[in-house]
């Protein structure tokens, strides 16, 4: 499989390399930290300009699909950029295959935006939709519901499409100090998109999540090398000390193996088994590297002051979305296992 990029997803990442290079400054990350709804607004307004939430969408649609947004992902993820990429750029990406095409303009400019309700706390049951098209449940960490105008919901009956003023929302702090929110629907009006749509934002969620762990690694990985090459000790780079040598080795080779399952899922989100195993590298290798990372770092790797500890926070939640790496497992197993069975 040929894993290069052509030249259009060259300059979409590229184009975004820059924004978010030139816009994601560790002093603006720590201002926005503190902020009421940890959205970057301005950087928001750059995305939306630049039409990197357009590339998103199908090529049918004058997009470039899951690969473009997987470019500007991994982008975003070098960056630790507070901006609702992912989740946006998914349910247009749901939408466009399964929903109301009347909505991709304003999706594809950021003059409306969907966010994603995939997720139930632990024991919870899905949300019950009526056969009157409303929606009553409760939904957990749902990602930047703050200034979102629709919502995507998994309920019992598949993905629907609800308004977010039709929603109560309780604010919830994540690990990346994101706000996202628990929502509680009651008798809500929603539209259905039907039972494919939720296996469609799961997979490509699953992906998309993938695609900003990679950045989140490499971006992490790239504060290592340049921390040791620039600290000594003994009179020498601590790059130069075999330990930390092995250390920053593994973590290479764990990213290109995030890299290379990544874009096989990202090529194939219709083959579970090649989405589950970049679920499972974004989980495992990805939470390993920003361990790794920190460690190295000694002392200053805690220090909230220092940016290193960003990537530590955003790879431990990314890893913990829509369940960690024994879920990944467990689930691949079950698709494996009933390959085996109809064999």
């Amino acid at each position: 499989m040929d894993f290069r990029l052509d030249d259009d997803l060259l300059a979409l990442r590229d184009l975004a390399a820059e924004i978010f290079a030139d816009k994601a400054t560790p002093e603006r990350l720590r201002e926005v930290e503190t902020s009421a709804t940890r959205i970057d607004g301005a950087l928001w307004d750059e995305v939306r300009k630049a039409g990197l939430l357009a590339a998103a969408l199908p090529p049918e649609h004058g997009g470039l699909g899951l690969p473009g947004l997987c470019s500007v992902l991994t982008e975003q993820g070098r960056r630790v950029a507070p901006v609702p990429l992912w989740s946006a750029g998914v349910a247009a990406l749901v939408i466009a295959r399964h929903g109301r095409a009347e909505l991709l303009p304003d999706l594809a400019d950021g003059s409306i935006r969907v966010t994603l309700a995939l997720e139930e706390f632990a024991g919870d049951t899905p949300c019950v939709a009526s056969d009157h098209g409303r929606l009553t449940g409760t939904k957990a960490v749902v990602p930047s519901p703050w200034g979102a105008d629709y919502v995507l919901v998994a309920a019992d009956r598949g993905l629907f499409l609800v308004p977010a003023a039709a929603c109560a929302w309780e604010p919830v702090e994540t690990t990346s100090l994101d706000l996202a929110g628990t929502l509680t629907l009651d008798d809500a009006p929603a539209e259905p998109l039907g039972p494919e749509a939720l296996d469609t934002a799961r997979a490509v969620t699953s992906v998309a999540l993938a695609a900003v762990q990679l950045g989140v690694a490499e971006g992490a990985l790239r504060l290592a090398a340049d921390y040791t090459s620039g600290r000594h000790q003994f009179g020498r780079p601590l790059a130069t000390f075999q330990s930390l040598q092995h250390h920053l080795a593994d973590c290479q080779i764990d990213i290109d193996a995030m890299r290379v399952t990544l874009w096989q899922a990202m090529t194939q989100p219709d083959d579970a088994k090649a989405v589950l195993v970049a679920k499972w590298w974004c989980a495992q290798a990805g939470l390993d590297v920003v361990h790794r990372v920190q460690h190295v770092h000694g002392g200053i790797g805690v220090d909230v002051d220092y940016p290193v500890h960003r990537y530590f926070l955003w790879g431990k939640q990314l890893a913990s979305t829509l369940g960690g790496a024994g879920a990944a497992l467990d689930d691949l197993g079950d698709v494996l296992a009933g390959e085996d069975v109809r064999s």
